[in-house]
């Protein structure tokens, strides 16, 4: 051999690493709580995104994270936003509805529906819930997850099947082989659903929204990964479901002219 030479296995991971920057993606279409309410992934653009079509088109508003680990910072990216923004939850719940997936402190669940893209964008997922809302999934409670989505390593077939990955030399070959393509629309939905663990509450406040939490919903392909970020409440006891916006300051009269209002 010679020198300098990286062999077949070297070669083999050559090309995986470098077809990682292929396209491929997944995104969470919907999110229900198990109270009731109903969400979609910040930064979604609902029905102006088609589901079938070529790859610039179709996956536009799928989140794309930076690291594999789903317990990390950050709330990603896509193609037409940029960077995800706690901010775009006005835009989701216009899309979703005025009142925000409320989930049981006590055996709450949360189930919804995963849109696979394309044949990268697939299952198994994981899903991390930051009490904070904030992103700081690196600190977040990773959550059972009761239903999963097909896939093996995010991949999956353009009929839904899950693909068999042989070990050794030619389990790298083939996957390298599959990653070197440009990943094919697939356009399919796959229910999926997890339980947060008793006692689960929720601190952050957003867009003037109070107990509200934020759920990482991704799977863990070396392409992307890809999923997106969604907002719950979990209602305190004896509140009632919906969303809570915080106390507006009354007013102050003034007493001299009690037509005049002092802001």
């Amino acid at each position: 051999m010679a020198r300098g030479s990286l062999g077949l296995a070297g070669s083999l991971v050559l090309l995986i690493v470098a077809a990682t920057s292929v396209a491929a993606h997944g995104k969470v279409a919907l999110v229900v709580g198990d109270l009731g309410g109903n969400g979609t992934a910040l930064a979604i653009r609902g029905g102006v995104v088609p589901g079938d079509g070529p790859n610039r088109k179709t996956e536009v508003d799928t989140t794309v994270f930076e690291v594999e680990e789903a317990m990390t910072n950050g709330l990603g990216r896509t193609q037409a936003g940029g960077a995800v923004h706690v901010a775009d939850l006005k835009r989701a719940m216009a899309l979703s509805g005025g009142v925000l997936p409320q989930v049981s402190s006590t055996g709450g669940v949360i189930s919804g529906t995963f849109h696979v893209v394309t044949t990268d964008g697939a299952g198994p997922l994981r899903a991390i819930l930051d009490p904070t809302a904030t992103g700081a999934f690196s600190e977040g409670t990773e959550l059972q997850v009761l239903q999963q989505v097909p896939g093996s390593e995010g991949t999956i077939r353009r009929n839904g099947r899950v693909p068999r990955l042989r070990n050794g030399a030619r389990s790298l070959a083939r996957r390298a082989g599959l990653l070197s393509k440009r990943a094919a629309n697939v356009n399919l939905d796959f229910p999926m659903s997890f339980a947060l663990p008793t006692g689960t509450s929720c601190q952050g406040t957003v867009e003037g929204i109070r107990n509200v939490c934020l759920v990482k919903i991704a799977n863990s392909n070396a392409a992307g990964p890809f999923g997106g970020i969604v907002a719950i409440q979990v209602p305190q006891a004896g509140a009632k479901a919906g969303n809570v916006t915080p106390p507006q300051q009354r007013p102050k009269v003034s007493r001299k002219y009690p037509s005049v209002v002092n802001s």
